[in-house]
Formats: structure tokens, C-alpha cells, sequence
């Protein structure tokens, strides 16, 4: 059993948190939930408590110097991810990044390169990537059911307004890293990668974008992805995938609950409901820890040629909008 360790005590880490205890309750006992740190040790050990986790740290840097960890869910502010990255990898300690994986490639090729250099796991815990819902849409589409799919459209929003890291350039704010990337993740399952893409949107008045539009085009095979995000107002959040003899419904791309087949007469065809969920993080944990078991320092479901190609098309993307955080 490998020893976790949570890394922020926050909203995110409340979710991770969650999983781990449920997936020892099931039975699934591949990680122990042994270490939280927090900047703050009120916050930690009220969070350990509430968790029955061990070990709580009022410092990062205990947490790194813990020869017992084996695993470390970063769990932070975006503009935090690097450094903590690194420390842990520095440290020798395997990494689950939370979504963003970094804020641009530059930081991202470097912390991929350090994990090779030290042979140490690291990943982004981008969870639709790895939950089997991925699988369920590919066979579908694999199928031929909607003939050959040539237009992808998603959106993903929340209103996020309230959400100080949302809203400041120096958090790494902005639309596009925290929920952009869900819909940029959905169209590049399908479809894969594109040959252009285009981008805009409606900045705050901090210069972060709230709204964004995003639009992929294949030249080769005329295919096209409509995307959509925002942190101003709430949307359907569906994904669509229009064949050429019908099309799927994937409801919440943030979290696919569901998936429905419609002919080209717009006949509901086919219905598939998502398996039931824990939380929807125990995939990516049982991913990781299978590969740290294996001896492999990425996971199959979001590789490192994944997370430094999606960081790239996220660094023109911001290029195209004119957005640059001001610690870059």
C-alpha cells in the first residue's frame, strides 16, 4: 500500500480526500491517506482530524522531507503547481498534479524533464481523461452508430465571480486554465489534434480572460470543434458530437454522467449512463498508483507528450488573446 500525502487543505483536497477514505471503505486499499500539509497547522490538523489522516504538516517543506510519503497530490492555486512540483520531485516524491498540470509549457517541459532525469512519477489529474466514461464515448464513435464524427461542440461555465483566483493575473487567472480545459480535453479526445486554431475572448478588467471562444479546424478531413468557456454565468455544459449519421449527447463534460445516441432523424437511439462513482477520482488514483507499482513515471491516460502538447495549444491559445501572467 502506498502512503498519499495532500498537499493543500482546500476545496480540492476535501474531494481527494473523500476518495481515498471511500475507496478503503470499498475495499480498494492501494493508497493510505497518511500526510496533509497547509501552510497554516490550525488548518492542517483540522483537516487531518476531520479525515483521520495521520501526519499534519504546518509546512510544505515537511512534507517533502517525509521519507515515508510515496505519492503527492498537489492540491494548490494554479500559480503554485511548478514550484511544489518540483520541490517534490526534487525530493524524490511521486506527483499527482491537480488540472492545470502548470501555467504554460516552459514550466511544464521542465518538470517533465526533472521526472525523467530522477525516474520519479508525475502527472496532471485532469480527471475526464481518466475516467471510463473516456472509453464508453470512444467505442461508441468507434462503432460507426453517427457514421463519421465531423463536428465536435462544448462548453463548460460557472459563475466563478466570487473566486479571487479566478479573477487576478498574478493567481494565474482567468477562464481558460480552470474550465477551458475541460472543453480543450473533451474536442482533443475525439478529434485529436488540430491543424488551426483560433481564439478570443472578454477580459476582466484585471486583463484575465472570463469568456472564451475556441475553434479547432482539421484541414485534411474538413472537421471541425466549437468550444466554449466562462467564469461569468452557468451554461448547459454538454458536449456534442455530430456525426454524419447522427450524433451524441454527452452530458457535463466537466464530469460525463451520461452519454445519448440520436439518428440522423433525431431518434433516440441509445442511452448509456456513466458507471457509478465513488467521486469520480478514484480512476486517476488507481491509474497512478498502478504505474508507480509498475515502476513507470507517467500514466497511459494522460501521458507527458499529452500534458506538454495540451500546455502548448493553452500558451498559444492565451497568445492569441493577449494574455501573459505577470510572472512569466
Amino acid at each position: 500500500m502506498l502512503n498519499f500525502a495532500i498537499l493543500g487543505a482546500g476545496s480540492i483536497a476535501r474531494v481527494m480526500a473523500t476518495t481515498i477514505n471511500k475507496m478503503n471503505s470499498s475495499g480498494n486499499r492501494i493508497v493510505r491517506l497518511a500526510a496533509v500539509a497547509s501552510r497554516s497547522s490550525d488548518k492542517s490538523k483540522q483537516f487531518a482530524s476531520e479525515f483521520n489522516i495521520e501526519k499534519a504538516y504546518g509546512s510544505y517543506e515537511e512534507l517533502y522531507n517525509d521519507p515515508d510519503i510515496d505519492i503527492v497530490y498537489i492540491a494548490t492555486p494554479h500559480n503554485f503547481h511548478y514550484e511544489q512540483c518540483k520541490s517534490c520531485l526534487e525530493h524524490s516524491k511521486n506527483v499527482l498534479c491537480e488540472k492545470p498540470f502548470t501555467v504554460n509549457a516552459k514550466q511544464a517541459k521542465d518538470l517533465l524533464e526533472l521526472s525523467e532525469k530522477k525516474n520519479v512519477f508525475i502527472t496532471e489529474g485532469i480527471w475526464t481523461r481518466y475516467q471510463p466514461m473516456r472509453r464508453l464515448i470512444d467505442n461508441e464513435i468507434k462503432s460507426g452508430i453517427i457514421g463519421q464524427p465531423m463536428m465536435v461542440t462544448a462548453n463548460l461555465s460557472y459563475n466563478m465571480t466570487h473566486k479571487e483566483r479566478l479573477l487576478k493575473p498574478e493567481l494565474a487567472g482567468g477562464a481558460l486554465l480552470d474550465v477551458g480545459i475541460y472543453a480543450l480535453n473533451f474536442a482533443n479526445m475525439i478529434l485529436g489534434d488540430p491543424d488551426t486554431v483560433e481564439a478570443s475572448c472578454i477580459k476582466n478588467s484585471s486583463g484575465v480572460d472570463m469568456s472564451d471562444s475556441v475553434t479547432f479546424t482539421y484541414r485534411d478531413t474538413a472537421k471541425m470543434a466549437v468550444l466554449c468557456s466562462s467564469a461569468l454565468g452557468v451554461s448547459d455544459r454538454y458536449g456534442m458530437i455530430h456525426g454524419s449519421e447522427g450524433f451524441i449527447m454527452v452530458e457535463n463534460i466537466n464530469n460525463p454522467q451520461s452519454l445519448k445516441v440520436f439518428d440522423k432523424s433525431y431518434n433516440l437511439i441509445k442511452e448509456i449512463k456513466a458507471p457509478e462513482q465513488l467521486t469520480g477520482f478514484e480512476y486517476e488514483v488507481d491509474e497512478v498508483c498502478r504505474a508507480i507499482n509498475n515502476g513507470e513515471i507517467q500514466c497511459e491516460s494522460m501521458s507527458h507528450e499529452r500534458i506538454l502538447y495540451m500546455m502548448n495549444l493553452m500558451d498559444s491559445i492565451r497568445a492569441q488573446m493577449g494574455i501573459k501572467y505577470p510572472f512569466e
